[in-house]
């Protein structure tokens, strides 16, 4: 990883961080709309960044957001632990294949650690080869299968066109 790049654990203060964040994830993901154009309030994000449930992982180069890695923590009911799921990860294209995303992984393992986290989980999909590869290298690979189950309040006109209420 290059020098001048910082991760770090956002915290409340971190809203403008977050919202950079999301843009990036827009960017990187090829939606940016989804990311950027119903984005929450400062309250909410800051209730977010400050809650014990979410965590979100910046790679700063300079003032500037390059990666971004946020995941939830799950209670689990069968054991009194908890699991935690990296929902979204990303690295802006010109920083990629630097050793980024791995090093917000590192750094959420550190996190991870010092809440007392049973097991960290992520999922990849099918062709995403880089993400497959990133996750190969740092865990074990389950191969299963993903379902999504829309809401009895919900319907899905695309599969790209995400949840959208009645």
């Amino acid at each position: 990883m290059q020098e001048n790049i910082h991760v770090r654990l956002l915290g409340e203060a971190d809203i403008s961080s977050i919202r950079a964040m999301m843009k990036m994830f827009g960017e990187a993901f090829g939606d940016l709309s989804t990311y950027t154009d119903r984005q929450p309030d400062d309250a909410y994000l800051h209730d977010l960044l400050g809650s014990r449930t979410f965590l979100a992982v910046a790679a700063f180069a300079g003032p500037e957001v390059v990666g971004g890695l946020a995941a939830y923590v799950l209670p689990k009911f069968e054991q009194a632990r908890s699991e935690l799921y990296i929902y979204d990860l990303a690295v802006s294209e010109p920083y990629r294949r630097q050793g980024i995303a791995t090093a917000m992984i590192e750094e959420l393992k550190v996190q991870a650690a010092e809440r007392g986290i049973w097991m960290i989980f992520v999922q990849a999909d099918y062709g995403d080869d880089p993400a497959i590869a990133l996750y190969t290298k740092l865990g074990l690979r389950e191969d299963v299968l993903h379902f999504d189950i829309l809401p009895a309040n919900c319907r899905q006109s695309t599969r790209d066109a995400g949840l959208q209420r009645r």
